[in-house]
């Protein structure tokens, strides 16, 4: 919460603003902006997680565009005011004052931006620390930019004292000289913002109210208004365009890779890997290239994950190999097992300790006792497999008659011959024998073996016999 653990009154008269009612055209998208993921979640999740760390009140988020979307992702983390006219960003914060009804008076407001998910916790309890401590109406987050494009530029006093924002569109030719940009996030006093507000106007090139404009009638007002540097303009980096959502991205997996690493994980090649911000790792687990972790992916200790490997929302043990271009989704593995390589686990399956999966195995619903085997080339679908079974190269469960799925049970210790087909519903049990070879459309019972062979027929001498009589053809 507010400054370390100091939960108090101060933590409590603090009211988050979150403005997300613009759609993003520049993305090229039928989704509003700030429900594009980036490492694996919705770009206002960021922000909302920022406001949580806060404050105990919900923030208030501005919406419009996809309103009904927004409200079904973001559901109860947030209340909710509507723009229903993008007539701009002062507008926009307007809307809330209704919200906030009686908490206007005394009370502190944090404006953020939704599309504006890169901001530090720590570098808003530092703006917020800063605007109490300078007395201020308004404090506002700046950076330095090289190129400041299209950002709002900072206008200071011979003393450097902040005089107004001055949109891009809307600022002289010096003006557009200077480096020092708005950041888009701001602190306020509930009481100063909300009357100042309601005396904006839009004479300005986009005809629209800037919030920027707060600062300057503020200070006309004989307010005082400051601003804070950011150490990292990466913190207030928005999403615009997909070119600049893939630059969030980086940046979230960019962190999140250093957070796992100080927490002993060994990433071998860390700019080549791609993480959900969602996924967790344990010590001493080491995750090679061109690895793909997403979702609640979570990965015990001392593992191996090789080049290639493909998670989204798996359960990984502790000591577990999972070797080159191995694919899982809604699986389970558990302690000293081995998956692939080549190897491709399905939504429902789960595999007990010591199990291996081994190259070009697909498995879907299938359930692995301990200590189980299938090492290469099989499909085992809708199964129960006993522990220390050991399943052949080519073994196949048929489980789909055109119309239903069916299940296979094989009990514990059982071993399936190589290229077997096991036609579901059926059972093989414990301790039973599968002839290589054979087509089971029969339960098998424990300790039986079970053969559907066509019997083999020798003829001596027959390749010799064949290769003189080709001789003789003519050409």
């Amino acid at each position: 919460m507010l400054l370390g653990n100091q939960m108090n009154d101060q933590s409590q008269s603090i009211e988050t603003v979150i403005l997300a009612a613009g759609l993003g055209t520049r993305m090229k998208s039928e989704t509003i902006k700030i429900l594009h993921a980036a490492a694996g979640r919705a770009i206002v999740d960021y922000v909302l997680d920022l406001a949580e760390s806060l404050t105990d009140r919900k923030p208030i988020l501005v919406i419009g565009h996809q309103r009904e979307s927004v409200k079904e992702h973001c559901g109860e983390r947030a209340r909710y005011v509507v723009q229903e006219d993008q007539l701009g960003t002062g507008h926009a914060v307007l809307q809330a004052a209704a919200e906030l009804g009686s908490s206007v008076q005394g009370s502190t407001v944090l404006v953020l931006s939704g599309d504006v998910p890169l901001t530090r916790r720590e570098t808003l309890e530092g703006l917020i620390t800063e605007h109490r401590r300078s007395g201020n109406a308004a404090t506002l987050l700046t950076m330095i930019l090289n190129e400041p494009a299209l950002y709002g530029r900072i206008v200071r006093g011979s003393n450097g004292e902040l005089l107004r924002i001055v949109e891009a569109k809307d600022a002289s030719d010096e003006e557009l000289l200077i480096n020092e940009v708005n950041g888009g996030i701001y602190v306020f006093e509930a009481r100063d913002l909300f009357e100042t507000l309601s005396t904006l106007s839009t004479n300005n090139a986009q005809g629209e109210y800037y919030l920027t404009d707060v600062i300057a009638r503020l200070k006309s007002n004989g307010k005082s208004a400051g601003a804070m540097v950011a150490e990292d303009p990466v913190e207030t980096l928005g999403v615009n365009s997909r070119a600049e959502l893939a630059t969030v991205e980086a940046e979230l997996v960019r962190r999140h890779v250093d957070e796992l690493m100080r927490d002993g994980v060994t990433f071998r090649n860390p700019s080549a890997v791609s993480i959900d911000s969602s996924v967790r790792i344990g010590a001493d687990t080491i995750v090679h290239p061109f690895v793909t972790l997403e979702g609640t992916t979570t990965i015990g200790r001392h593992c191996i994950i090789e080049p290639g490997v493909h998670l989204k929302n798996v359960e990984v043990g502790d000591h577990v190999t999972l070797r080159t271009s191995t694919v899982a989704e809604e699986a389970t593995i558990a302690d000293h097992a081995s998956v692939g390589p080549f190897a491709h686990l399905r939504p429902g399956t789960v595999l007990g300790r010591s199990v291996k999966v081994g190259n070009f195995v697909e498995t879907k619903k299938a359930t692995f006792g301990d200590g189980a085997k299938a090492s290469h080339l099989s499909y085992i679908g809708d199964a129960e497999v006993g522990a220390d079974t050991n399943i052949g190269a080519g073994t196949i469960t048929c489980n789909y008659d055109g119309v239903n799925k069916h299940k296979t049970t094989i009990g514990a210790g059982a071993f399936i011959g190589s290229d077997s087909q096991l036609v579901a519903p059926v059972t093989i049990g414990a301790g039973a024998y599968v002839g290589a070879g054979s087509t089971v459309t029969k339960d098998v019972p424990p300790d039986a073996l079970a053969l559907s062979r066509t019997p083999q027929k020798t003829i001596a001498g027959w390749a010799t016999k064949r290769r003189e009589e080709m001789k003789k053809k003519p050409e």
